[in-house]
C-alpha cells in the first residue's frame, strides 16, 4: 500500500500536554480500528504549528475519510514516492 505525509496546520500543537496529545492519539486510533479499507498510522512529528503525520493507505480518499471523521486537519496530502537516506549515497 502506498505511504503518504500529511501535513496538519494545528495552531500551537508543540504547546500540547502529553493528555492532550494522548487524547487525540486515542481518537486517531478508535477511527482507524473502525475503517475499512485499513487505513495505518506509522508516526507524527510535532513541530510549533504542524504535525506531520506519516500514513499507509490505499488512497487519498481513505486519509480524508479517517480525517473528516476525526475532525482533524488534513491540509496537505503527499504520496511518498521513494525514500531516500544516507545509504542512498552509497555506491
Amino acid at each position: 500500500m502506498p505511504k503518504y505525509i500529511i501535513e496538519r496546520n494545528i495552531p500551537g500543537a508543540g504547546a500540547m500536554t502529553s493528555t492532550e496529545l494522548q487524547a487525540i492519539s486515542q481518537k486517531s486510533c478508535s477511527i482507524l480500528n473502525q475503517m475499512e479499507p485499513r487505513v495505518q498510522w506509522v508516526e507524527s512529528f510535532v513541530t510549533d504549528d504542524i504535525v506531520y503525520c506519516v500514513y499507509i493507505a490505499p488512497d487519498e480518499a481513505a486519509i480524508r475519510a479517517h480525517a473528516n471523521q476525526g475532525e482533524f486537519p488534513a491540509d496537505r496530502i503527499s504520496r511518498v514516492r521513494t525514500v531516500i537516506d544516507p545509504t542512498t549515497a552509497e555506491n
